[in-house]
């Protein structure tokens, strides 16, 4: 311990495609959209977080709104940066005489690349951070879910997010075997939107894709308590005119088929791989979801079907990728799997 180890503050950052969630002290201090609004003239951002979503979709010329991450990976790397920085303030937003010494436990997609990773330890290290690890995000869902990953047990976790959706076999406090495909929470919203095209010539836009995603999405055509019919308001495509229409779940369910599928077909595949004693390890222990786009009514049921294997939904399966990302800062050198 250095004379100066109380100025150190350790944060674990959850930074997601959708929302970036900071864990300070064992509790979730900043719960956020990854969004930024800038002026367009002079670079300067107005607003980060849920300010900056309000204005999305809204904004006239001299505002932008971006989201600096895409699929799980940092696309705008300067927009990054102001992000962490700007959400790190959120937690201390008192001006001391010696600014935080920051350590920092990141997740990150596990199918990215060195790049990739290089980009998001640069970002942390410009935003203040004097030490960063990196946590691949199914390891850091199975430590949140409470599975001991340090056994010598396989273990199957799906962790859907807004970017990739993460399939990953873990066993002695690593990744056996893992798929990461670009496709989770945002393509729902694509596909919702097309929908809303093809079927009701409206457009709507991605604020009103994710309202109908969360009111009446489902993975599957029938179900036991099926959510109320949800309104929808866009523009007529025909006469440009505003207007009202009225879908239910059985429809977004449709919409959704195709992406879903393509999540089965992964499932599928990363069970192929696995070895055989891991995979009578899975037989047993199920597989484990978690993510904010594992909450679709009816994802559970429909991996079952496809699978025949027992699915346990994480408790708070937003928070379960921060959480686990929390447990793996306090045990920042003890945790075999953390990426330098």
């Amino acid at each position: 311990m250095g004379l100066f180890s109380f100025l150190t503050k350790e944060i674990a950052i959850d930074l997601g495609t959708a929302n970036t969630i900071i864990i300070y002290n064992d509790k979730v201090v900043v719960d956020e959209p990854s969004i930024v609004a800038i002026e367009h003239n002079t670079g300067k951002i107005i607003a980060v977080g849920k300010k900056a979503m309000m204005m999305h979709g809204k904004t006239h010329e001299n505002i932008k709104t971006i989201r600096p991450l895409r699929d799980g990976v940092i696309a705008d790397f300067q927009a990054a940066e102001f992000m962490i920085r700007e959400m790190i303030k959120m937690i201390f937003p008192k001006k001391s005489i010696f600014p935080p010494a920051l350590k920092m436990v990141i997740c990150i997609p596990s199918g990215i690349t060195e790049v990739e990773e290089r980009a998001v330890k640069d970002s942390a290290e410009q935003a203040g951070a004097k030490e960063v690890k990196l946590i691949h995000e199914p390891m850091a869902a199975a430590i949140g879910i409470g599975i001991d990953v340090l056994e010598p047990t396989g273990n199957m976790v799906i962790d859907i997010g807004g970017g990739t959706s993460e399939i990953a076999v873990i066993a002695l406090g690593g990744i056996v075997n893992n798929k990461s495909i670009r496709i989770a929470g945002d393509d729902f919203n694509y596909d919702i939107i097309e929908y809303m095209r093809k079927q009701h010539n409206i457009n709507v836009g991605e604020r009103t894709a994710e309202r109908i995603k969360i009111e009446a999405g489902s993975s599957l055509p029938e179900l036991d308590s099926p959510p109320d019919d949800f309104a929808v308001h866009g523009r007529d495509m025909l006469t440009g005119i505003p207007k009202e229409i009225t879908v239910n779940y059985a429809e977004i369910a449709h919409a959704l088929d195709k992406s879903i599928s393509k999540i089965e077909a992964a499932v599928l595949n990363a069970l192929e791989m696995t070895p055989p004693e891991l995979a009578a390890d899975i037989y047993r222990t199920g597989i484990y979801l978690a993510g904010g786009g594992s909450m679709l009514r009816g994802l559970d049921k429909r991996l079952h079907m496809k699978t025949k294997l027992p699915i346990h939904m994480a408790e708070d399966p937003l928070r379960a990728v921060a959480r686990g990302t929390g447990i793996a800062l306090k045990n920042f050198d003890k945790f075999p799997f953390l990426i330098k």
